[in-house]
């Protein structure tokens, strides 16, 4: 690289006084003094070990060193230009990392994805699946979206955790199953199999029970122990098994008909909804736009 590109603002001086053929006319349209524009072309010189200039007159004449790099700069800062308005035009253009659960990534957000998409060709998301806390700057996350008591706990203060909303917890099972709950009580349940999600899940069913003062489901009732809701979900579709659920991540199994809420008796804690993200990110515009399609498609769909 030649060594005059280590000082490109000789170079934008030089177009200015090539452009108005005058030191004081670039110096205007620079906001410095003639001085210094004069300072910079010797310096320009001598860098380059040729004559740009020739006095004539009031004016600052091309040689034909100087038309040549008054050629290539010309191009080169219409390049740059062009470049910088194209971006300007499109704040939002690049890519966005997404983290969330399994469960969230695969039953909500990738079906409706390509909505998001549409509205926004120029943002590229890519998605990763995680139940755990991950360290944003370490794992080169962009966004979490993250579920639970204690998200604000487990956040670190140089990071915006942002509440939208809580989901319900109901049993559901799927609608042939729901025929055999005659009675739709609870002690029609113990005949079919109860789905536990996770080992240490704040939406348990032993507190579900507690909460409704239910005594036949307790520490001893047999359950199949699941790793995640999507897991769940395929069970009670295709068996008479029964799993505690949010409404958000079977609202569209609900609809449809293939599953139905079992008991209408909803698990005392909520599921609390968080967005995580650093807040001085460079790309916090496009993070603002994806944080607002998602708040208004739970929004839309909830009303529904």
């Amino acid at each position: 690289m030649h060594k005059v590109l280590n000082n490109l603002n000789l170079l934008r001086t030089f177009n200015a006084a090539a452009h108005h053929a005058s030191y004081s006319l670039a110096a205007d349209q620079l906001c410095i003094s003639q001085a210094a524009v004069s300072h910079q072309m010797r310096q320009l010189q001598r860098l380059l070990g040729q004559q740009l200039f020739i006095r004539k007159g009031k004016s600052m004449l091309l040689t034909q060193s100087g038309e040549v790099l008054f050629l290539a700069t010309n191009n080169a800062l219409s390049v740059l230009s062009e470049s910088l308005d194209t971006l300007s035009k499109q704040p939002l253009a690049g890519s966005l990392t997404i983290s969330s659960t399994q469960a969230f990534s695969a039953i909500w957000l990738m079906p409706r994805l390509h909505l998001f998409s549409k509205l926004h060709p120029e943002i590229i998301i890519n998605i990763q699946s995680s139940a755990g806390f991950d360290d944003l700057t370490a794992q080169h996350i962009d966004l979490a979206i993250r579920f639970g008591k204690n998200v604000r706990q487990k956040t670190p203060k140089e990071y915006e955790c942002l509440h939208f909303g809580d989901g319900t917890v109901h049993p559901v099972c799927s609608v042939n199953t729901l025929k055999e709950l005659k009675n739709k009580k609870c002690a029609d349940m113990l005949g079919h199999p109860l789905i536990k999600i996770g080992s240490s899940s704040p939406y348990d069913w032993v507190e579900w029970a507690e909460h409704h003062d239910i005594s036949e489901v307790s520490e001893n009732t047999i359950y199949t122990s699941v790793s995640s809701t999507d897991m769940a979900l395929t069970a009670i579709l295709n068996s008479n098994s029964i799993a505690l659920i949010v409404d958000y991540l079977c609202q569209n199994h609900i609809e449809s008909g293939a599953l139905s809420i079992a008991l209408p008796l909803p698990h005392p804690n909520k599921v609390e909804r968080y967005f995580v993200y650093d807040k001085r990110s460079p790309k916090h515009e496009r993070i603002q736009v994806f944080i607002e399609w998602v708040k208004s498609q739970i929004v839309n769909e909830a009303g529904q």
